[in-house]
């Protein structure tokens, strides 16, 4: 075996681990934020709260991946502004609001099908061709995200249309981020283009929260709400951004997509765990379908 073989090999296996740990800290989010819901808070002030926390951490993560770089011009400015606005601002906060009316496992089987949603936008914006195992890949996702959408609906009322309507919002949002983003990563790179657009955000939150609520608000919340909101800012939030880049560097983005398959099982697990959500014989079906389906909708295509 070459030196560059081993060299690969050593680096496979921590890239695997970073992967796993990026998708079970994204996956937590749900969790904190409906634990979070139970002491009263209102989700403007919840996101605010997020947010805040987290501003330093990604105006920090801005400032490391831009030094010695030049600096950005003004459409840069207006592409990270638009894109902060959109893939983290708005996404974000059409979550928070759905997350009122359905369960964490079915907000992340929605998240999750970002990749479908990008093919689907990159096709009306650009004329993007479709593979079959694409659109077989699709169809088998999205049933299985029905089928766990009709059996809640069963069991936690009508109030579920709505909030699967917003996390669907939420990942249209994010997924036109994607969409968007490439041109401004070769430009100004991967990790200070998020360090920029989430702090965008952050202040896009913060602005909505000084808008909506008196400033007293925030210090009116319980402390479990601080206290779940410093989680959500770090673990859930900063830290996952930087293992999931790591991941990249070491095993390329399509292994680091693959290994992302454990989010939606650790938010089920934790879901059931934590917030005493039901386990049903539907859910694990669904569940299956769509990772089946994004495991087939992400497959390369074959070379002739």
């Amino acid at each position: 075996m070459s030196a560059a073989a081993d060299g690969q090999g050593e680096r496979a296996l921590p890239g695997l681990v970073l992967a796993f740990a990026g998708a079970i800290a994204f996956s937590g989010k749900a969790i904190i934020v409906k634990l979070a819901y139970r002491y009263g808070v209102d989700a403007v002030t919840l996101i605010m709260l997020r947010m805040a926390f987290a501003l330093p951490l990604f105006l920090g993560m801005a400032w490391w991946a831009g030094r010695g770089q030049p600096a950005l011009a003004a459409r840069d400015w207006l592409g990270v502004a638009g894109l902060g606005f959109s893939g983290y601002y708005l996404s974000s906060f059409l979550d928070f609001v759905g997350l009122q009316y359905i369960t964490a496992a079915l907000e992340r089987l929605i998240m999750y099908l970002t990749p479908t949603l990008v093919l689907v936008l990159g096709s009306l914006l650009y004329r993007r061709q479709w593979r079959r195992a694409q659109v077989a890949g699709m169809a088998i996702s999205y049933v299985g995200v029905l089928i766990v959408f009709g059996q809640e609906l069963k069991l936690e009322g009508s109030n579920v249309p709505l909030g699967a309507l917003l996390v669907f919002a939420s990942t249209v949002s994010y997924a036109l981020y994607l969409v968007f983003s490439g041109e401004f990563v070769k430009r100004i790179g991967s990790l200070r283009l998020v360090g920029l657009a989430t702090s965008v955000a952050c202040a896009c939150c913060i602005a909505q929260f000084l808008l909506l609520r008196p400033w007293a608000a925030a210090f009116a919340v319980a402390p479990q709400v601080v206290g779940l909101s410093v989680l959500n800012a770090t673990l859930c939030t900063a830290v996952p951004v930087l293992l999931v880049m790591m991941a990249i560097e070491r095993i390329g983005p399509a292994a680091t997509s693959q290994a992302g398959m454990v989010g939606p099982l650790s938010t089920i697990f934790l879901g059931v765990w934590l917030l005493g959500e039901p386990f049903t014989a539907w859910l694990a079906a669904g569940t299956l379908l769509v990772l089946a389906g994004i495991f087939v909708f992400s497959r390369p295509a074959r070379s002739s």
